[in-house]
């Protein structure tokens, strides 16, 4: 029942404008990765985090865990990681102070494959920033 409801959210979100512009950084998954392999690998947040020092290589480097292999406590630590390069940005290199609410990193880490609309939305979130 539940892949039913996330294969249709699952490519609607892999072709939102927000991916497709992260994918311009390149390839998630290999030349002809599934949806579902691209997903993961924005899941476990390796290829954001680089997409990050992509945009502020000056940052501080902090450790990304690379093989995460479904763990959800590396999961959340690379996307808690990922965040906090990004509020970091927006307040050093910006000036700006990010008054939305955050993702919560621990809906997207706990259970990234749920077809929850709450779950889209922390992603949504994670993205635009």
């Amino acid at each position: 029942m539940e892949n039913e409801i996330f294969t249709p959210l699952l490519e609607q979100f892999m072709s939102s404008p927000l991916v497709t512009w992260v994918k311009t950084f390149g390839p998630l998954a290999g030349r002809n990765g599934t949806n579902l392999e691209e997903y993961v690998a924005l899941v476990d947040g390796v290829f954001l985090n680089e997409v990050m020092l992509q945009i502020n290589p000056k940052s501080a480097n902090q450790r990304i865990n690379k093989k995460v292999n479904n763990d959800t406590s590396l999961r959340i630590q690379n996307l808690s990681i990922l965040v906090k390069q990004i509020k970091t940005y927006y307040q050093e290199t910006l000036q700006q102070l990010i008054v939305m609410s955050l993702p919560n990193v621990l809906i997207i880490g706990r259970n990234p494959f749920s077809g929850k609309n709450r779950l889209s939305q922390c992603w949504r979130k994670l993205l635009v920033l």
